[in-house]
């Protein structure tokens, strides 16, 4: 049985890709990155579209949704990479 599941139509979670995290079907973009750019920077779905070429409003917004169903664990993900990148410089000081 393959580990590939399909949460929708757009948006897919492989144990052997991105580390098992959501990410939209046929890419390595990963749903919190999408969540950032559209949550912290204020980006549109048009200007997330713009800045990662051959994604579609489809499928932005299958991420925008994807991400308000499962806030608390994208969140939580989130959170420990931005916690792995602090440690990261800290010791490269």
């Amino acid at each position: 049985m393959s580990s590939y599941l399909v949460q929708q139509k757009y948006i897919v979670q492989d144990k052997e890709i991105c580390g098992g995290q959501p990410r939209v079907v046929g890419t390595r973009i990963k749903v919190q990155h999408i969540a950032l750019e559209y949550e912290r920077l204020g980006w549109s779905a048009d200007q997330i579209c713009d800045a990662h070429p051959g994604l579609t409003l489809a499928q932005v917004h299958a991420a925008i949704s994807y991400y308000h169903d499962h806030r608390k664990e994208i969140d939580e993900s989130i959170r420990k990479d931005e916690e792995f990148a602090d440690r990261l410089l800290e010791e490269s000081f």
